[in-house]
């Protein structure tokens, strides 16, 4: 546990410091098989269900913020939070056994990776 912490702790930095240079994390959070991080967006394969993911989804981002679009078929929602920021959530089924989920946020067109990879940890954290 000491480890995953101090390589997401490492990778966070790294990415700070490189920008938009995507960084890849193996078994970063619980359940994913892989973790990136780029400029705006945290994508990650996990062991979940499409349906658990979407209903934690579904979830976090009626509790953080506004839906203002979605579409459970295509795996898409659409937010905005309370301090005008909007969040996109992708999710997609890879295999039978593992589900892509991509967390990205933009507040005044910039990048906001820290609110992405705090979604990302609560989608995760719900989907348990």
């Amino acid at each position: 546990m000491k480890r995953a912490a101090a390589l997401l702790l490492f990778g966070f930095i790294l990415l700070n410091m490189a920008g938009c240079i995507p960084l890849l994390i193996g078994a970063a959070a619980g359940g994913a098989g892989a973790y990136a991080a780029g400029k705006d967006a945290i994508e990650g394969d996990l062991t979940y269900s499409f349906s658990q993911l979407w209903d934690a989804s579904l979830k976090v981002a009626k509790i953080r913020g506004t839906v203002k679009g979605q579409d459970q078929t295509a795996g898409y929602l659409y937010l905005e939070t309370g301090d005008g920021s909007k969040v996109w959530i992708n999710i997609s089924r890879v295999t039978e056994t593992t589900t892509r989920l991509k967390v990205a946020a933009r507040r005044s067109h910039l990048p906001k990776i820290e609110l992405a990879q705090d979604f990302f940890a609560k989608i995760t954290d719900q989907a348990k």
